[in-house]
């Protein structure tokens, strides 16, 4: 199998964090709860690209990470 693609996965997981850390980042609780929801999914990503890489720590922070937005989409009010 060619795993040249989870190779490059990082750069997406890269792309994805910084666009929750924006939408996080806004005054409006709409934009916010979307922010958790792309980090999450930037979570999911990392765990991918780390997986491949046997990037164990990685894992168990994006774990602990997925936790904690989780709880941000929750708790988010304005």
């Amino acid at each position: 199998m060619d795993a040249e693609w989870l190779n490059l996965l990082q750069w997406p997981a890269m792309v994805v964090t910084l666009a929750g850390a924006w939408l996080v980042a806004s005054s409006q609780e709409g934009r916010r709860r979307w922010g958790f929801y792309v980090y999450i999914l930037s979570n999911v990503l990392w765990c991918a690209w780390a997986w491949h890489t046997s990037a164990w720590a990685l894992i168990a922070l994006q774990a602990g990470l997925f936790a904690m937005n989780l709880r941000g989409a929750d708790r988010n009010e304005d």
